[in-house]
């Protein structure tokens, strides 16, 4: 068969096979205008739930100067080329040491994209030889890395600690006889859920086995921990995580990701990343402006303080007024409802429309069939009352939903 008689065949795949009636609303919306809690979704202005500018500094006003000075000294360009041949400079040298002495470790490489920067960080750090053991809800850019490994892995289910320990005890024994080594990988936060990686029992099995932990602390940074520096803080673990990946798509409002660790396991990276060698460097704007975000995330603790307030009020809200949120113990905050595709749909159709509040909503494929998960992010910008309002458009979309009146066929809200 032609490859593309076979795509216009599949009509899209399992979530493109939706897009004749989704495209521009339910997927590949348009926010314009300011980012922040009011932005504007088709002509209207609506109470946005659905970014993950946690701490507020995509739209602070010292980010955005700092943004803007770079920009114009520099331009978009500067540095030309990859880092190993021209595109050094003594401030990416600068972003590496600071990231790496906020977060606890040694040493740091800045990497050019989180979702990259992750795959290639796997495909270096693992040999044929080398088995893996990861949790079953790892995010995508996990999964995508494994699929380049050629080597033997396990998956426990998510957070299962007793599969986690039987899965290293396969592992370690496959390991010897190969010759290689062992590496788990979990997140510190899992972004679909808000629950968080066991990293301290996770690391507390170092004792009965021997391997390294990598972990993808992308929504963990600058969320949690007591200063910020993230899910190994939090749990007081930072020297049992041996490999820690952190990226700006977050907290810091930006475009770049790094990963930390000794010095001789980055210097390692920096000459074995395929995705940085052959890769451009990260433009002088972005190195400046998250130096900026950082030094605004170390001297300013009251941007976490703000978004854990806010956190605390929406999750303790939806909780008392009977929702399911889950396990959440982050700022990520998923509410759990029953029902099809269509319904969700209609869902989201009469949030934004009669209620002008937006916010993100997962189905199937990627959740199981007959579930909604409606994900929403509180970040530092919102207020209480913002709060208040959304708890209380859920509440009324939520008796619809159990009577029955989102019960009718998906919406045509496509562009036209």
């Amino acid at each position: 068969m032609d490859i593309f008689e076979r795509i216009e065949k599949n009509a899209g795949g399992p979530i493109g096979q939706y897009q004749k009636l989704s495209h521009g609303y339910y997927s590949f919306p348009k926010l314009e205008g300011e980012i922040g809690p009011r932005m504007i979704f088709r002509g209207r202005e609506v109470l946005n739930w659905s970014l993950n500018n946690y701490l507020g500094l995509a739209n602070n006003p010292e980010v955005r100067k700092a943004d803007a000075e770079a920009a114009a000294e520099f331009g978009m360009a500067y540095p030309m080329g990859a880092r190993m041949m021209s595109g050094q400079t003594k401030w990416h040298e600068q972003l590496e040491r600071e990231l790496a002495a906020f977060v606890g470790k040694p040493d740091a490489f800045l990497l050019n994209y989180g979702y990259q920067g992750m795959l290639s960080i796997i495909d270096s750090l693992l040999t044929r030889r080398d088995v893996v053991v990861y949790d079953s809800e790892a995010h995508a850019c996990i999964i995508d890395g494994l699929r380049l490994h050629t080597g033997k892995r396990f998956v426990f289910p998510h957070n299962d600690m007793a599969a986690c320990r039987k899965q290293l005890g396969h592992a370690t024994k496959l390991a010897e006889e190969n010759g290689g080594g062992v590496l788990v990988i979990t997140e510190g936060v899992f972004g679909m859920k808000g629950d968080l990686g066991k990293l301290d029992e996770i690391v507390a099995m170092k004792k009965d086995f021997k391997f390294r932990l990598l972990v993808d602390d992308a929504h963990g940074f600058g969320t949690m921990g007591k200063t910020g520096a993230g899910t190994p803080e939090h749990f007081g673990v930072i020297d049992g995580v041996d490999v820690l990946f952190n990226t700006f798509a977050k907290s810091m409002a930006g475009i770049g990701a790094f990963v930390s660790s000794e010095k001789y396991i980055v210097d390692y990276l920096r000459y074995n990343m395929r995705s940085q060698t052959y890769a451009k460097a990260l433009p002088m704007p972005m190195v400046k402006g998250a130096l900026k975000r950082l030094d605004m995330i170390r001297t300013h603790p009251e941007f976490k303080d703000n978004l854990w307030k806010i956190v605390h009020a929406l999750q303790d809200g939806f909780r008392e007024r009977g929702f399911d949120i889950g396990g959440t113990l982050s700022p990520v905050t998923p509410v759990y409802m029953k029902g099809g595709v269509d319904e969700a749909c209609n869902i989201v159709v009469d949030l934004r429309e009669t209620y002008n509040l937006f916010c993100s909503v997962v189905v199937y494929p990627v959740i199981p069939k007959g579930e909604i998960i409606l994900r929403i992010i509180p970040t530092a910008v919102h207020t209480l009352d913002d709060v208040k309002y959304t708890l209380d458009c859920f509440e009324k979309c939520h008796k619809k939903l159990v009577n029955g009146e989102y019960k009718k066929p998906m919406p045509d809200m496509a562009e036209k």
